[in-house]
């Protein structure tokens, strides 16, 4: 966001509600309202926000493309950029979203950034622009690029990327970039390490299939015990959601019962499968049998849900 700020030299940005782009000031507009706000007003996250960043920050829908080309068709002298992940924690983009976007921001030459520090190197060695067919002009990358070591990298056009080279833009334009791990030796080992490993024949074949087990697997095992839930998600990222309503963005997934996502979380725990209470990743790591296993402590962790 700093990068597309400095490049456009505007202090508006757009991002979309529920989304998630670390623990910046910016970033904790509206990314998990307990009262959504009216669009585009953010709604801060946190205590300790200066009020005056609610005056830099739009707010849209994902999913809804027209609701989120007004305000930048309206406001694009102002804006900075756009921030989205192209697959919004655990919601999928509706056909045509990302590609509006991309369009609408073009237009107006508005820099578009995905933050692909969940889906980039996971849905695809291109991470979701590859497997979307959208290109953004910036983006982040995190997370699977380390393999297991803190490491992350910004990628994007070069006369944005320019603001990083004080020989290209001079003093006042030179964005400053810094920190305790940049750089480290053994992460950007590892990580050069995960990529040729990623690079390999069948890779993504072999994620989407483990994954696609797993969700036709625990889809079967709601539908048998008559449960309200669904499956969102993608093969390589997925959850349940215990709702029976549409979930197309953030104010859909708030839809959802919590308190039986939790149960089945403590209840999969038991029965030796460790889950968080919201997503579930797939790995090259995971085989038959841990696809078998997770299915069977499903299995268990539903009957006691319907039980009690």
């Amino acid at each position: 966001m700093r990068v597309a700020r400095a490049f456009r030299r505007r202090d508006k940005i757009l991002k979309f509600e529920g989304g998630y782009h670390g623990m910046s000031d910016y970033s904790l507009m509206s990314l998990a309202p307990k009262r959504p706000g009216n669009f585009p007003q953010p709604v801060p996250d946190s205590p300790g926000i200066p009020q005056s960043v609610s005056d830099e920050v739009l707010i849209a829908p994902f999913n809804d493309p027209d609701t989120a080309a007004s305000p930048i068709a309206e406001r694009h002298d102002e804006l900075g950029g756009v921030i989205v992940e192209p697959f919004q924690r655990l919601i999928a983009p509706r056909p045509g979203f990302l590609q509006a976007l991309r369009e609408v921001t073009a237009r107006y030459e508005v820099p578009l950034i995905f933050d692909e520090v969940v889906t980039g190197f996971r849905f695809a060695w291109g991470g979701a622009q590859e497997y979307y067919g959208v290109v953004p002009n910036i983006c982040t990358l995190g997370k699977i690029i380390g393999g297991g070591f803190p490491l992350a990298a910004i990628a994007g056009r070069d006369d944005i990327m320019a603001h990083f080279d004080r020989a290209k833009v001079g003093d006042g334009h030179v964005l400053m970039q810094i920190g305790t791990l940049s750089g480290n030796p053994v992460a950007a080992t590892a990580g050069l390490a995960t990529l040729e490993i990623l690079k390999r024949p069948g890779t993504y074949k072999q994620v989407f299939a483990t994954g696609q087990a797993l969700i036709d697997g625990i889809t079967r095992i709601l539908k048998e015990a008559g449960l309200p839930g669904q499956v969102i998600g993608a093969p390589p990222m997925f959850d349940t959601v215990f709702t029976e309503a549409d979930v197309r963005d953030y104010r859909g997934v708030l839809r959802g019962n919590t308190d039986v996502q939790k149960r089945l979380a403590r209840g999969l725990r038991k029965h030796g499968v460790l889950k968080s209470e919201n997503k579930r990743y797939v790995s090259l790591a995971h085989t038959a049998d841990d696809v078998r296993d997770t299915l069977a402590a499903y299995q268990a962790a539903v009957a006691e849900l319907r039980s009690h």
